[in-house]
């Protein structure tokens, strides 16, 4: 549980108030984009960086007064692996096993079991640095899971992956959360969130923006979407009034991104909405190369909260708009 974390580096103030709770066996994720304070929150959380204003506390264990308590219970994989490249897959899991005081023969038998469960069993005598990025990732998971804590912190762990490596990890950190594992994950996959998290933060600046479900956060869009694409994007401003005169809607109500040439639009008629648009397209002479209904993704969540279609494509400096609902001050 966090509330109100406040840290500054000098004049920089990387996180303003942020608070989250993580159901004990739950999966929270923290959405954002680089430089929003994900990683900030999690170093804070597993006691590797102190705070300058709030409260924190991990299976139910102060962070600040606790520490060693905190760090006794906890697993952590962060953005980069922590293991040694000269050592095999084998040795280097022994090796944290070890540093965490389990017995020899223990930590070998939890290596042998960890390396066939995220499927390294083939190249566990072999030395790290012949591993691929994806077996080192996995690697480094199997590491931060060696002692089998009650609560794992995982910060961005299939960044730089490639597609197949990313759904395998998704499959064992699912398994993980069947077995009872209290996960945190940063991530800065809208699809990621999406299709791990039972509740996701969206933090933005600093500041948890938003907070519920992945449903919950998808109604802050509305109900459908309609999405058009211009053909030219030099009429985006004309399709974002045409849209809005035709479905009596403020120019607020509606999100366009100038450089996809995209206009998205709530809508509450259905497939009917993609006649309406269309004739009105048309009257006002504004060509298009694509329009489709859906339902919201995170993606639109993204947008609708901060202005931009993409998190990883959010600049570090830029502000959220201001919400009614979802908000942390």
């Amino acid at each position: 549980m966090a509330e109100g974390l406040v840290k500054r580096f000098g004049e920089f103030t990387a996180l303003d108030g942020v608070d989250f709770t993580v159901a004990e066996g739950g999966l929270a994720g923290l959405l954002g984009p680089n430089g929003a304070g994900k990683t900030t929150t999690i170093r804070i959380l597993t006691t590797l960086l102190d705070f300058d204003a709030g409260h924190a506390t991990v299976g139910g264990y102060d962070v600040m007064r606790e520490a060693q308590l905190v760090r006794s219970i906890i697993g952590l994989t962060g953005q980069y692996a922590a293991v040694d490249d000269y050592l095999t897959g084998r040795e280097n899991l022994v090796l944290v096993g070890r540093l965490g005081r389990m017995r020899k023969a223990h930590a070998k038998e939890r290596a042998a079991h960890l390396l066939t469960l995220f499927e390294l069993d083939y190249a566990a005598d072999r030395a790290l640095r012949t591993y691929s990025g994806g077996m080192r990732r996995r690697l480094d998971l199997a590491a931060s899971l060696m002692v089998a804590p009650s609560v794992l912190f995982l910060d961005e762990p299939t960044t730089g992956l490639d597609p197949r490596s990313r759904l395998s990890l998704w499959d064992v950190i699912a398994e993980l959360k069947v077995e009872g594992t209290t996960i945190v994950l940063t991530t800065q996959y809208l699809e990621e969130a999406d299709h791990l998290a039972e509740r996701i933060s969206v933090i933005d600046a600093g500041r948890v923006i938003a907070e519920g479900t992945a449903d919950e956060l998808k109604t802050l869009v509305g109900g459908d979407v309609l999405h058009v694409v211009v053909e030219d994007r030099a009429r985006l401003a004309d399709a974002v009034v045409s849209m809005g005169r035709a479905f009596a809607l403020g120019e607020h109500e509606l999100t366009f991104d100038p450089e996809l040439g995209t206009v998205v639009i709530p809508v509450t008629t259905g497939a009917a909405a993609l006649t309406h648009a269309l004739r009105n397209l048309d009257a006002d002479d504004i060509a298009i190369s694509d329009l489709s209904l859906r339902r919201p993704s995170l993606d639109d969540v993204f947008l609708s909260l901060t202005g931009r279609a993409n998190a990883e494509d959010r600049p570090e400096q830029a502000l959220p708009r201001p919400l009614n609902q979802g908000r942390r001050d």
